[in-house]
């Protein structure tokens, strides 16, 4: 497919991200991904806007990766768009059957006309050739778009509610625990969902909001229909180049503190908790097990264990995995086999799944999921949606999700306050 290509220089990074990103709210679909300046050796690009799709693909879990195959094979150009969690029943025998207030569709990925990468200081407008007449102008509306402070900027309180009680949550967690004492399981990825109801939110506003007090390296804002993503993820499930995949696993959190030495002291204290580091140690493992399904023999690398790495609000712990794949594997294929993302799920991934279903009280959907791109080429590179509020303006719900890691050396006091600390951003943007 024929793109028109041209590249602007920019003075001003952050003030023409915000620009973009608000000259782009017009159209009916958005996708925007933000590294927020985050830079390391797996980095591409600053941020990478698509809108306005020209083709494109909805399907449930039944036929979900095959359709998503065929597409993104026959139509060779970038598309854009996620995969809920619950495409994990198309990749084993399972299901769904937990409260849905969101009602997404499973999975969904469109064919922009209009794509717009920022490298540095270099913005390059990639646009179809229909539309190649409105790139110049284009670029001189979203240079003159007026700005304000977008913390400043006033959004309607939200009443959050809880899924699950404090103490149901005890009662589920104590299920899980006997699990793991039978052998049934290591580890399982506990969730929890916040909600609000008959809201009314402003969601380029609130994802500003929600972006501004994170500055994650996977931020994103999606907008479909009447479907929003204003997502502020710190984690990477899985990347493409060439014939090298990466995947990015996060266990293991600590919230800040806005003192020098005590923020120092909580990062030590999560780099040496033997608690922590098994958990991420047995997620590095299953997602070892998925890569070796996909790899060349022998190339499936812990590149790194346990990594620290510090957030506006969190300290996380990451591992790195790496392996070569062959040059003749379907990209579709490659994710499919690590989907979804260990961290989220738990080990044994398959009992994890089946336990997760039975002991949490709502169906994920986006939540846990992830949303990127493939590329003409076949690269891809894709989020975990974490740390994220979803939002259905028809039915005016919000809802947001946090999760810890239950092991057999878990503290249901200490878990739950961990879910406390990772929903404190979302909750503060809509709430206040």
């Amino acid at each position: 497919m024929r793109r028109t290509v041209k590249q602007f220089n920019i003075s001003n990074v952050e003030l023409f991200k915000t620009q973009l990103l608000k000259w782009s709210n017009q159209f009916q679909e958005v996708v925007w991904l933000d590294s927020n300046g985050h830079q390391n050796t797996h980095s591409q690009y600053e941020a990478i806007l698509a809108l306005d799709a020209f083709t494109s693909i909805k399907t449930d879990y039944t036929v979900a990766f095959r359709e998503l195959k065929e597409y993104q094979t026959s139509i060779n150009d970038w598309i854009f768009g996620y995969l809920t969690y619950d495409l994990k029943n198309a990749v084993e025998d399972l299901e769904s059957k937990n409260f849905d207030g969101l009602s997404l569709p499973d999975l969904y990925f469109f064919q922009p006309k209009k794509l717009f990468i920022i490298k540095g200081t270099v913005v390059e407008f990639q646009y179809l050739a229909m539309v190649e007449d409105e790139l110049e102008p284009d670029y001189k509306q979203i240079k003159g778009i007026e700005i304000f402070d977008k913390q400043t900027d006033q959004v309607n309180p939200v009443k959050i509610s809880l899924r699950m009680q404090k103490d149901t949550y005890f009662d589920h967690f104590q299920k899980i625990i006997d699990h793991i004492n039978r052998g049934d399981i290591y580890e399982v990825n506990f969730c929890q969902e916040f909600y609000g109801e008959d809201a009314i939110i402003d969601p380029l506003k609130t994802f500003s909001n929600l972006n501004a007090i994170s500055k994650a390296p996977f931020a994103c804002y999606l907008k479909y229909e009447h479907y929003h993503l204003l997502c502020a993820s710190p984690e990477r499930f899985m990347q493409r180049l060439g014939n090298i995949v990466i995947s990015q696993p996060i266990k293991g959190t600590s919230k800040r503190s806005k003192d020098r030495e005590e923020d120092a002291r909580l990062l030590e204290h999560l780099q040496n908790d033997p608690k922590e580091r098994s958990e991420n140690v047995m997620i590095v493992d299953l997602v070892r097990n998925d890569l070796s399904k996909i790899a060349i023999k022998g190339s499936v690398e812990v590149v790194e264990l346990c990594k620290i790495y510090s957030f506006m609000q969190v300290h996380q712990m990451i591992s790195t995995i790496a392996a070569q794949i062959p040059s003749d594997t379907n990209s579709v294929d490659a994710v499919k086999s690590l989907f979804p993302m260990g961290s989220m799920t738990g080990a044994p991934k398959y009992t994890a799944m089946k336990i997760i279903e039975e002991q949490e009280t709502f169906k994920r959907g986006l939540y846990s999921g992830a949303v990127g791109f493939f590329d003409p080429q076949g690269n891809f590179d894709f989020n975990v949606i974490i740390r994220s509020i979803i939002y259905n303006s028809k039915k005016r719900y919000v809802s947001f999700s946090v999760g810890s890691a239950i092991t057999a050396k878990s503290i249901p006091e200490n878990e739950y306050e961990e879910c406390l600390v990772k929903a404190k951003a979302m909750r503060d943007v809509l709430e206040n």
